[in-house]
């Protein structure tokens, strides 16, 4: 055993007092086992539809038969098959008018049609802001606009994220916490409802919370669920602008990007034509329709077996890219989430240790989170089990490798009464709870829970990249160099590998205390609740009689 894991392992046995009512554990050699397992060559950064693939599903089913688990698919299986488009842009021709673009340099696309040429002519192009329809908040960016035909140009975020006092805008959506309004997922969706033919999104770093290198990492691929012929989107290209390459588009049309920004965040913003600018593409497409999966492991719950415990990890990362300075060419992600794929085999061998629950505990490995949350997204809209009845989702996506901590980050507060369950497990632990830092880069939004919370099941997501943990070495400026480099250097990168300065003294303090938190839910009567002001509350509210 080497000094990294003698540390993690000492940090775990120091802690026992804490959690003398708790039954959960994880090892922290298991983990280590996994996630080098899942992040070597051998398994090809675990791309969906790939060998990778294959060697994944093998590898998990294998632990979770190790653990004791039961199948928890449809008729006694393991799989629940997710039928998938890939797409990949081939090298083609792309222009803002007689400027010529370069994928990845000056924009970065991709496309979800099943054409083999993305092809656009001369394309008029219209500014619409923050691209917000928002009835409930007094909020219209469009205006009426006829998008049909025309390529729509947003900027990232809320309209209120850089508003300053006086705008319309402030405090109207949040503050700074992001809403689901000011994600790259509802801009395009909005853009294909109005029936633009693209879509492109002026990148900031601050307002997306990531650099261009991580929006430019798929390396022109893209995902989508299989459609029907007519629920097929509208855009025939789908991006980002780099800021730069934005300034001087819009200095082409004769207009002031920074001063369109500033009038976004007003009500009464209209959509602006990029007079005498166009957008024309060209675009070799190769497609194929290929069959991924998502992985589901149960226990049987002995008094109410109908009532489930959801838990969630992705299992895919973005597979195979070019060399990086070390020529490294798998993207690999140890951390993301191979770690946390890891702990959540550890909360089942824990679980399945013990006394059967009250209620079912179903373990789900999702497939294409990396593509957009397709694996739980195909899950939510076909559910193995019924949406009404499931108690809540926990997920498990990134946890801090930087040492134990003094605290733990809760994403999305003031949602729902799970956040105060993890704040009285936390104590137990003898740490605290510290709001996200950052809830401007809509994290809550960023993870697979995020499928189960459009349909109305309370959810909490643990995510080491949610804010500064309190380290006990170094506090928060040293949980916050932690973050900056894993963002900066890491993060969707071939850098995102095993580490052996890994320290998991504190990802395993998050994964027992998930896996708490899912162990009482499995044991009690209750349902948690979506508190007052929650989007999600009324979706829930609907189905209440369900749950008496």
């Amino acid at each position: 055993m080497n000094a990294v894991f003698a540390t993690a392992l000492a940090a775990a046995t120091l802690c026992a007092p804490m959690f003398a009512s708790a039954q959960v554990t994880a090892d922290p050699e298991r983990i280590t086992r996994d996630v080098k397992a899942l992040a070597s060559d051998a398994f090809e950064g675990r791309a969906p539809g790939t060998r990778g693939e294959d060697r994944t599903i093998g590898y998990l089913i294998a632990r979770m038969e190790e653990a004791g688990l039961e199948p928890g698919g449809r008729n006694g299986e393991w799989l629940q098959k997710v039928p998938l488009l890939h797409t990949a842009l081939g090298k083609g021709t792309m222009s803002f008018g007689a400027v010529s673009l370069q994928q990845g340099k000056e924009v970065y696309v991709s496309t979800l049609q099943p054409d083999d040429t993305a092809r656009i002519d001369k394309a008029e192009m219209v500014f619409v802001g923050y691209g917000v329809s928002a009835p409930e908040r007094n909020w219209d960016d469009f205006k009426g606009a006829d998008l049909k035909g025309k390529v729509a140009v947003f900027l990232i975020n809320d309209p209120d994220f850089a508003a300053v006092e006086g705008d319309a805008a402030s405090g109207r959506f949040g503050a700074r916490t992001m809403t689901y309004y000011g994600r790259w997922t509802y801009k395009f969706e909005e853009a294909a409802r109005r029936g633009a033919i693209a879509a492109l999104i002026i990148h900031d770093t601050p307002g997306a919370g990531y650099g261009w290198n991580v929006v430019s990492s798929p390396g022109g691929e893209n995902y989508d669920i299989v459609r029907k012929p007519e629920e097929i989107t509208s855009l025939r290209l789908q991006g980002w602008i780099e800021g730069g390459a934005a300034k001087a588009l819009f200095a082409g049309a004769g207009l002031d990007l920074g001063q369109l920004r500033a009038a976004a965040r007003q009500a009464d913003f209209r959509p602006v034509p990029l007079a005498g600018v166009s957008f024309s593409a060209a675009v070799p497409v190769t497609h194929e329709e290929i069959v991924s999966h998502n992985l589901l492991g149960r226990i049987t719950g002995a008094k109410r077996p109908e009532e489930i415990v959801s838990l969630g990890a992705h299992w895919d990362a973005y597979g195979k890219g070019a060399p990086d300075g070390k020529g490294r060419v798998y993207r690999a992600g140890a951390n993301d989430d191979a770690l946390g794929v890891a702990g959540l085999l550890e909360i089942a061998r824990s679980l399945k240790s013990g006394p059967a629950p009250d209620r079912s505990v179903v373990f789900a490995f999702w497939t294409a989170e990396e593509r957009g949350l397709l694996g739980s997204e195909f899950y939510a809209a076909n559910p193995v089990y019924p949406m009404e009845k499931t108690v809540a989702n926990l997920a498990l996506d990134i946890l801090q490798t930087a040492g134990p901590a003094k605290d733990v980050v809760l994403v999305g507060k003031g949602q729902n009464t799970l956040e105060d369950d993890m704040e009285r497990i936390a104590a137990r632990q003898g740490r605290t709870v510290t709001p996200e830092s950052l809830p401007e880069r809509g994290l809550f939004y960023r993870a697979d829970h995020f499928s189960f919370a459009k349909r109305g099941v309370p959810v909490l997501l643990q995510m080491g990249i949610a804010g500064a943990s309190d380290l006990e070495q170094g506090g928060r400026a040293a949980g916050q160099a932690w973050i900056d480099h894993y963002t900066s250097d890491c993060y969707h990168q071939a850098c995102d590998a095993w580490d052996s300065s890994w320290n998991l003294a504190g990802a395993v303090q998050d994964i027992e205390l998930v896996g708490t938190m899912a162990q009482e839910l499995a044991n009690s009567s209750e349902w948690p609740q979506w508190k007052a002001g929650s989007e999600f509350k009324a979706i829930r509210d609907r189905s209440a009689s369900v749950r008496r």
